[in-house]
């Protein structure tokens, strides 16, 4: 149980090797300080935490890209609200973000490539004919399923709260429907992910590549 654990911690950390405050941190500055100071004052205040952010980093000298990308949305999202004169303006880039993840999560089912082969692929570069095997795909199909319903759940939340004009508690959700639900997500996708190969009876990536003939050993590490 044990090395299964330390497993799972190792391919979180794989996947998940961004600063995640940089994107959280702003958005709950800026809903706190609307609500005590008003819009204007938010707007500054989620801007000086980004740029400290980034800052803060590159003294510790630490990877700024993710505090770079974490400035521009926030900057973004910061001028809609501004632009709006909407607190709740602030939040709408991560609606259409949301939508559109859905959308291609939804789309990459269709046409039968699943979103999580592609991500897998990209974070890999474990080749793509293996994910698209009869005896793989299926794997990957259901994980991408988890993934789309995850996601219209937490959309219809934040469009519930965004349409009732609740800032505050949109900044809530979006955080705790964020990076802590997202890396249960992900566990529970690596999981059955592994499960599901091991029953599809496909072999593993390093067979496919080496040519191998069955029985294989199959998948037993990496989804």
């Amino acid at each position: 149980m044990k090395s299964k654990t330390s497993e799972i911690k190792e391919e979180l950390a794989s996947v998940l090797s961004g600063k995640t405050i940089d994107t959280l941190f702003p958005p709950l500055v800026y809903a706190r300080v609307n609500a005590l100071f008003g819009l204007d004052t938010a707007v500054i205040a989620a801007l000086l935490t980004a740029i400290v952010l980034g800052l803060w980093r590159m003294l510790l000298k630490q990877t700024w890209i993710y505090a770079l990308g974490g400035l521009l949305a926030v900057m973004v999202a910061a001028g809609l609200a501004f632009l709006t004169r909407n607190a709740v303006g602030f939040f709408l880039p991560g609606l259409i973000s949301s939508s559109t993840l859905l959308f291609i999560a939804l789309s990459s089912l269709l046409i039968g490539k699943p979103l999580a082969a592609w991500a897998s692929h990209l974070t890999r570069g474990w080749p793509l004919p293996w994910f698209w095997r009869k005896d793989i795909k299926p794997a990957y199909r259901e994980v991408t399923l988890i993934w789309a319903l995850f996601i219209g759940g937490r959309l219809a939340i934040q469009v519930l709260l965004y349409q009732r004009g609740q800032a505050s508690e949109l900044a809530w959700a979006n955080t705790l429907l964020g990076w802590p639900v997202t890396i249960m997500i992900l566990v529970v996708s690596y999981v059955y992910g592994i499960y599901r190969l091991k029953n599809l009876g496909g072999p593993g990536v390093d067979e496919f590549i080496a040519g191998d003939e069955p029985p294989w050993v199959g998948q037993t590490r990496g989804f």
